[in-house]
């Protein structure tokens, strides 16, 4: 998930040089979406994979 923000953060970057004001909005904000989202997740993986286990 990660890597498609990356990817449209690019593409927005690139449609912006190119003054394709339209495309570049859109693309930099689903970026900046699945970025947080793709954060989230890998926060409470973190938290959830360090809690002590009872066997």
């Amino acid at each position: 998930m990660l890597y498609y923000a990356l990817v449209l953060l690019v593409v927005g970057l690139i449609a912006g040089a190119l003054n394709l004001a339209g495309v570049s909005t859109v693309a930099v904000q689903i970026s900046w979406i699945l970025f947080l989202f793709g954060s989230v997740l890998v926060a409470i993986h973190v938290v959830r994979g360090r809690t002590a286990r009872v066997t």
